[in-house]
């Protein structure tokens, strides 16, 4: 492996929840050597086996936040931004004037990762300013991680649903730089916003969808968070419709 030892990769490099998002390019432009195929694949087979675990319920939605988590603060982002020449790879992208663009390749077969993966993923995009609409998720599990830039990001408990309203709660209001991440559940930390402070923001996500096989509802739900504040620090959050959400804070 050159100029580079396996130990100091799986330390720096592929310590981080950072490759699961980027292997897809580096794939397709060939910045992975032919050897480190399988090393890669090994790690997002493990992520997928994380996600299996959550869908099968042998992992509760919040202890599936707390591993994804040990992941990514596994990360040496220096070191592997370096190493990946993300710049170039992500020079170009025709950012959107309003709210993200979400851009994602499909994996290739490659030996020990399975050809059906739990776990969906993409990179969002960001202009200075502009955000992912703050909304919460119905049966997800989901992680960010920042990979290049500067946010303004924000989380809230999903306290109880309402007609058309939500009773929510702060838990993050943080600036997020690289390397940084947070994760949602139906159970934690549920509702998210992100909104982009530098002049362009990229931040990779991870899904798992239908983690409740009993409940068919799936989805985002928009809301307003400058609601009416309640006592304990509650807010009665009005939803919002997709285009309302981005009319207001895309």
């Amino acid at each position: 492996m050159p100029n580079i030892s396996r130990r100091m990769f799986n330390q720096g490099a592929l310590g981080s929840l950072l490759t699961f998002s980027l292997l897809e390019s580096l794939f397709v432009k060939d910045a992975f050597a032919q050897e480190l195929k399988p090393l890669a694949a090994k790690w997002l087979a493990d992520l997928n086996a994380i996600g299996q675990d959550v869908k099968h319920r042998k992992l509760t939605q919040v202890e599936w936040q707390e591993q994804v988590e040990r992941l990514m603060a596994q990360a040496n982002l220096a070191d592997l931004m370096k190493f990946v020449d993300f710049e170039k790879l992500t020079k170009g992208l025709p950012l959107s004037d309003r709210g993200e663009l979400a851009v994602s390749r499909k994996f290739p077969e490659v030996e020990g990762l399975p050809t059906k993966l739990v776990f969906g993923h993409q990179i969002f995009a960001l202009k200075k300013d502009r955000s992912v609409a703050p909304h919460g998720h119905n049966n997800m599990a989901t992680a960010f991680l920042m990979l290049q830039g500067d946010c303004h990001g924000r989380h809230y408990d999903r306290v109880e649903d309402g007609e058309d309203f939500m009773i929510i709660k702060p838990t993050i209001d943080d600036q997020f730089t690289v390397g940084q991440y947070s994760t949602i559940s139906d159970y934690k930390d549920n509702i998210h916003w992100f909104q982009a402070k530098s002049k362009t923001a990229f931040i990779f996500n991870i899904h798992v969808l239908n983690v409740n096989a009993e409940i068919t509802q799936g989805g985002r739900v928009y809301v307003d968070p400058f609601g009416e504040k309640l006592a304990h620090g509650l807010v009665k959050a009005k939803t919002l419709s997709k285009k309302q959400a981005y009319d207001k804070f895309g």
